[in-house]
């Protein structure tokens, strides 16, 4: 292997070029038109365009990309994860063109790719399965009938793909036929492949996986298990290893079922075991915990970080080396997990999961002490599209306890700076501090349960949004700080729907006098730091344009808006309450809301697409609709108007 395409973009394709090039490999980038700048392509030794905006344009084109490793000279193709690295069509395409495939047979990935195949086939093997219907009969008719003999709750599933795509949850029966038309939806979006299946749903396990590791004489290891537990919208933000509930002799027991059904099926490769977990209870002492297999993942999963941190392994060089046919590095004896290591997924969205483009106007990784690893393709000007994943990055912290690996990741994200549009980073740090989650007792409900007090954490005190407020006057107003002025000037800023009116004397040098209703207090404003009445905080402000101003003032991210000059029956304006704005940008698959219709506040009204995602837009009152400019689609733009309300 001398030169190694990497199908895929951002953070993966960084990660496969950072091994490549220290095992002495070359490298080729590919990328859509909106990568043509990206990291990724500026650190391969050469990069090819592939053209195109979305996915389907570009990264899931299996002719472009055979033609960019013909013409670059590539002898070996590395997925990455997600697009094409489950899918064995591609996986044979390379091998045909004479290329090395650096993942799993074909066959191997037919076989464990859908989770109906891999679901018979750990059947044979004895590794336990729920029960549910995994046919071919794809009917609803038969789904119902299906339905009724595993009994509610159950869970609805795409065969293809993962990633938390084409699941729903269903409660009660009369569910399920809308479960089933918006699982397919999605699946056929996300994969190509509407095929679903049913399984009796457990509503409070762990998530936990196995990483798999064979190679192509027929040897296979485990390297132990993470815990994927904390997810929203099915799809994992926080991986831990070791699970804090999984004790040797289960750990042993998950490792054997992950090797056997591996092996059943001729794996070759990286790939995940996944499971669910449902946790013995405590008043039964005599009842152990019970796993069932979920899916194996074919390919290596987003979080391989947290093994490698754990193991001190480079899984992407044991992937490289067992693909150029040599044998695995070590066997199960020989592969030592030391301490404990986390990871979080840093994403493009808001507290509550909404997912958000923009441009990265300020970036500062957080100092990279011994045991931190940040995996990212960020950088200042990085244009984050609706096209892929909302994800980000990884930070990943490994210590000797888990205690310390949590405070050691918290204290990380407290001092990551991503402004620009809204991330997911407080809200991750507040997640590790939960006292749930600090005992170790998080499961897949983590986020349902707590989500509100995670959320009520995030509220910055009144002296944040007081100093975030002055760090965006500092920027806007930087010269006329310098010099001392007699006058009060009168400032009023928006904060998450609330008003704050300042009344500031500048007395030069940075130095505020600032009236807050009845209080008055003494700032100061430099570059990176507000202090008010003697205590300091650092700040960092980017303006998003239209007087509308991000700000970090310590592990806080605040949204301001100035509206000094705005009268204020406009601030909230009754023409705001008729109307619904999308939230973000992406593709209308359904509208729901018709002119002249009566609705009620929390109706469905439109489904947007968005980052691989499907998401349901409701009514924010109740009313009559008046006019929806908008049809199913059609392409929409953060504020964009999708209903106006009569009055």
């Amino acid at each position: 292997m001398k030169r190694l395409l990497i199908a895929n973009r951002g953070e993966i394709a960084r990660r496969v070029i950072r091994t490549a090039h220290a095992m002495g490999i070359e490298t080729v980038a590919v990328f859509s038109d909106p990568d043509a700048f990206a990291l990724h392509v500026r650190e391969a030794t050469t990069a090819f365009a592939l053209g195109g905006t979305s996915s389907a344009e570009s990264y899931l084109r299996i002719d472009r990309l055979l033609e960019a490793a013909r013409i670059t000279g590539a002898d070996a193709v590395h997925p990455g994860y997600g697009f094409l690295s489950e899918n064995a069509d591609f996986a044979q395409a390379v091998m045909d063109a004479g290329l090395t495939w650096v993942g799993p047979p074909p066959a191997a990935i037919r076989a464990l790719g859908s989770k109906s195949a891999a679901k018979a086939l750990a059947l044979q093997h004895g590794v336990p399965v729920l029960p549910g219907y995994f046919g071919a009969d794809q009917s609803d008719a038969t789904f119902m009938a299906e339905a009724e003999r595993v009994g509610t709750p159950l869970m609805v599933k795409a065969v293809a793909g993962g990633g938390g795509r084409g699941m729903r949850l269903v409660q009660r029966l009369e569910e399920l036929p809308a479960a089933l038309k918006s699982a397919r939806s999605e699946a056929l979006a996300g994969f190509g492949n509407g095929d679903l299946l049913i399984e009796r749903a457990v509503l409070r396990p762990r998530h936990v996986e196995v990483q798999v590791f064979a190679d192509a004489h027929g040897h296979c290891v485990h390297l132990g298990e993470r815990d994927c537990s904390v997810q929203r919208r099915h799809q994992k933000i926080i991986e831990e290893a070791p699970s804090p509930a999984v004790p040797p002799d289960l750990r042993e027991e998950l490792g054997r079922c992950a090797v056997a059904l591996a092996q059943a099926a001729g794996y070759v490769g990286a790939g995940t075991v996944e499971f669910l977990l449902e946790e013995a209870d405590a008043a039964e002492a005599t009842i152990p915990a019970s796993f069932f297999l979920m899916e194996m993942n074919t390919r290596l999963q987003v979080e391989h970080p947290v093994t490698e941190m754990l193991t001190g392994l480079d899984l992407v060089e044991w992937q490289i080396r067992v693909a150029r046919g040599e044998w695995l590095p070590l066997n199960q004896e020989q592969i030592i997990f030391n301490g404990h290591a986390i990871e979080v997924r840093l994403c493009a969205e808001d507290e509550h999961f909404t997912p958000h483009t923009g441009t990265v106007q300020a970036f500062q990784p957080p100092p990279l002490t011994p045991g931190l690893r940040f995996d990212h393709a960020l950088e200042a000007g990085s244009e984050i599209t609706p096209h892929y994943d909302a994800m980000l990055g990884k930070l990943i912290a490994h210590a000797p306890t888990r205690t310390e690996a949590i405070q050691h990741l918290a204290h990380a994200l407290d001092t990551t700076t991503v402004l620009g549009l809204p991330t997911n980073r407080a809200f991750l740090a507040a997640c590790l501090r939960h006292p749930v989650f600090v005992a170790g007792d998080a499961l897949i409900p983590f986020l349902a349960e707590q989500g509100d007090e995670l959320r009520e954490q995030l509220q910055p005190s009144p002296d944040a949004v007081l100093a975030g407020a002055l760090a965006a006057t500092y920027h806007a107003l930087a010269p006329a700080t310098a010099l001392p002025c007699p006058f009060a000037r009168p400032l009023r800023w928006q904060h998450a729907g609330h008003t704050l009116d300042l009344a500031v004397q500048e007395r030069g040098q940075g130095a505020l006098s600032v009236a807050v209703g009845e209080r008055m207090v003494q700032a100061n404003l430099a570059q990176n730091s507000v202090t008010i009445d003697g205590v300091s905080r650092r700040v960092h402000a980017v303006s998003l344009g239209g007087g509308r101003w991000q700000v970090q003032v310590g592990a806080h991210t605040l949204s301001l808006t100035d509206l000094s000059h705005t009268p204020r029956e406009r601030e909230g304006g009754a023409s705001a309450a008729r109307e619904l704005r999308a939230p973000f940008n992406g593709k209308l698959i359904a509208v729901h809301a018709l002119a002249g219709a009566e609705v009620q506040k929390g109706s469905p009204l439109f489904v947007i697409e968005s980052m691989k995602l499907e998401h349901q837009i409701a009514s924010p009152r109740d009313g009559r609709v008046d006019a929806v400019p908008v049809s199913p689609g059609q392409q929409v733009a953060p504020g964009q108007i999708l209903v106006t309300f009569e009055k």
